[in-house]
């Protein structure tokens, strides 16, 4: 039966219909870009004070897992790869699995990092589910693990209108199919149904969650419609729900902020969306919880957007925005969004003006890649302490030096809900680019943080640095640790990940686990690794 979203808003359907055909295939060119003198031009005044220009020096950082996940040369049990750009590269960790998508394509490891299923596209989940979730195969696929429950969750946008469906669902619990034979070749992506879309047609976010906490076994399944363009979804979990922000579109400043019934999805039960439509924002990001201890009862998600406004020229400001979402499954007419409040920070300018400009240089080619430097990215993760609760958010900005470091914030939240500024510092401890960061805390305060790193001299690769609660404050004070060396550039797109994701393990509560992009001496297309991080403290 088919789920609708109950949404507050009675606002316009808005569409980005040249973003249809741009998850497909590669491509050069977009209308937004930067002079290619440079990537990083200037800094506000008072930026220069929370610089960190010197690398950590203590010892820490210990890389305790690296191996290949979804790319260019990847082989799985189920074949080769179809790979789309930009990655969209997202990674769970459980108990005994790892679940890794790129874009459209899913694929399920063993923590010591074999291969055990896939790959396959996203939708494969959807198989006999019927309507656009098993019909249409997007991007921008993500995946978390829901260490409250020990299960698993996939959400899946669709980008295409589709028409009410004329049947009921299939059995919203199955297994994950069973292909019968091993593909030897790289599949052609699945092209979206053909033909215009339907005037009257609505838009799908699909979501899946594991029935056990094995991901290789059966899948809830949900189907839930709505009115506005479902791009870059950031899920995270929260005791009463899976809050996801999504972005309406990239020509517009509207972001669309919706919770699914999280306690009812995991009984594989008939479940709800609720969405909240908010205009004239940033991108927004949810509050996703770290550990089993749980935030107060009944306490709101959290949730935050850098200021500032591109598509405006707005690309200086200096505070963080929060907004209080509180659901109530019980009386729906009583749930809220409260906010935006504003959090004052040091000044910052987005790296290279924002997304979708020709920002980092690489060695032996014009092709500059793309920042993403509008919008903080994904995770913005939310630990519980007995002293009260603390959040850590990062994004990437522009640096005295020319170039690009990565901004962090942590917040700390008292037992009444305030929310204030605890610490904060841009890394950048040299004239190389580091940028679209992914950050955790793990069970004793520690803050680590994934991010890419490249120059005119560096490929493109991956890096981790971090702290610990001894060091000084607005510093990363743990030597950088290298996850992977770039070893070629690439040249067939902008676009680089357009967001990666760090993950902390749930047997130990600590260990750090991150998946970002790189590109392999003699390959077009990237590839991706996996790794994990251990800081002082975690055994």
């Amino acid at each position: 039966m088919r789920l609708s979203s109950l949404l507050a808003s009675g606002a316009a359907s808005k569409r980005a219909a040249w973003f249809a055909s741009l998850w497909l295939t590669p491509f050069a060119l977009t209308a937004q870009t930067t002079s290619a003198a440079g990537p990083a031009t200037g800094v506000p005044i008072g930026a220069d004070a929370v610089e960190q220009r010197a690398m950590g020096t203590a010892d820490g950082v210990r890389v305790v897992a690296s191996f290949e996940g979804l790319g260019a040369r990847f082989v799985g049990p189920h074949g080769r790869v179809a790979l789309r750009n930009p990655s969209d590269n997202s990674l769970a960790v459980g108990r005994r699995h790892l679940v890794q998508t790129v874009n459209s394509q899913l694929a399920v490891f063993s923590r010591a990092g074999t291969p055990l299923y896939g790959p396959l596209p996203t939708n494969s989940v959807f198989r006999g589910f019927g309507g656009p979730c098993e019909d249409i195969l997007s991007g921008d696929a993500v995946v978390r693990y829901d260490q409250l429950a020990d299960r698993w969750l996939l959400v899946l946008p669709i980008f295409r209108r589709a028409l009410p469906y004329t049947a009921p669902h299939g059995p919203r619990r199955a297994p994950l199919p069973r292909p019968a034979e091993r593909r030897d070749t790289v599949p052609r992506p699945a092209p979206p149904r053909p033909g215009p879309e339907p005037a009257n047609g609505q838009y799908t976010m699909c979501y899946a969650v594991s029935a056990t906490s094995n991901p290789l076994g059966a899948w809830y399944r949900y189907a839930f419609t709505r009115p506005l363009f479902p791009d870059y979804p950031r899920p995270a979990v929260w005791p009463d729900g899976y809050y996801v922000p999504t972005s309406t579109g990239d020509e517009v400043i509207e972001k669309h902020l919706c919770v699914a019934e999280r306690p009812r999805m995991l009984r594989g039960e008939e479940a709800r969306e609720l969405c909240r439509i908010v205009p004239g924002v940033n991108f927004l990001n949810t509050a996703d919880l770290d550990g089993r201890t749980l935030p107060p009862r009944g306490a709101p998600n959290l949730v935050l957007a850098a200021g500032g406004a591109q598509l405006q020229g707005v690309t200086d400001a200096s505070e963080l925005q929060l907004w209080r979402f509180s659901v109530n499954w019980t009386d729906t007419t009583r749930t809220s969004l409260v906010g935006p409040e504003r959090i004052a920070v040091a000044p910052y300018r987005y790296l290279c003006g924002g997304q979708l400009t020709n920002c980092v240089p690489q060695p032996s080619t014009e092709r500059r890649l793309d920042a993403q430097g509008d919008k903080l990215m994904a995770r913005v993760v939310y630990r519980q302490f007995g002293s009260g609760g603390r959040i850590v958010a990062a994004h990437s900005v522009n640096t005295t030096s020319g170039a690009g470091g990565v901004r962090w914030y942590e917040l700390q939240v008292a037992h009444n809900g305030a929310v204030t500024l605890a610490q904060q510092g841009t890394y950048a401890p040299d004239s190389a680019t580091r940028w679209m960061p992914s950050a955790a805390m793990d069970r004793f305060g520690n803050i680590g943080m994934g991010y890419s790193f490249g120059s005119a001299t560096h490929f493109p690769g991956q890096r981790f640095a971090a702290r610990t609660p001894r060091d000084a404050p607005g510093t990363l004070g743990l030597r950088e640790a290298v996850l992977v060396q770039g070893e070629a550039a690439q040249t067939t797109t902008l676009r680089w990940q357009d967001y990666t994701q760090t993950a902390v393990d749930p047997v130990d509560d600590c260990t750090i686990w991150y998946v970002g992009d790189y590109l392999k001496a003699g390959d077009s297309a990237y590839s991706t690794r996996i790794g994990a991080f251990r800081l002082p403290g975690c055994r």
